[in-house]
């Protein structure tokens, strides 16, 4: 059996002749190594979030403090047990950075609305 009847090869889908008329621009990127295209895209749309479309350089920094990783925060020491079954079962490199799983608010939040409660909606009736 020879290799070219095991492995098929495709080419790349070509943009339709009527997409190419129908847009004023496009631009195509990935990340350098095109390793985390998800992340990529998220940092790419929050600096443009922030861009006014000057030459001016967006300030923000070119990697959160999440960094490359997934994170999840759960609320409730079930939810936490919960992840870490999931994270096992899928074989995830994973680093438990806050082991503190009681959930609160911080102080400065609000704890009383500071709008005045209306009460009950009266309807009108015909």
């Amino acid at each position: 059996m020879k290799c070219n009847e095991i492995i098929i090869v495709e080419s790349m889908g070509k943009k339709p002749d009527h997409a190419k008329h129908a847009s004023q621009g496009e631009w195509k990127f990935r990340d350098k190594g095109g390793w985390n295209p998800t992340y990529n895209l998220n940092r790419v749309m929050m600096a443009a979030a922030m861009a006014d479309g000057s030459d001016k350089p967006v300030k923000m920094d070119k990697v959160s403090w999440i960094g490359v990783h997934n994170w999840a925060r759960p609320y409730s020491e079930i939810e936490n047990k919960m992840m870490a079954q999931a994270l096992k079962a899928t074989d995830s490199e994973i680093h438990h950075v806050e082991t503190d799983h009681k959930s609160s608010e911080h102080p400065e939040v609000h704890r009383v609305s500071p709008h005045h409660t209306p009460g009950p909606i009266k309807l009108k009736q015909k």
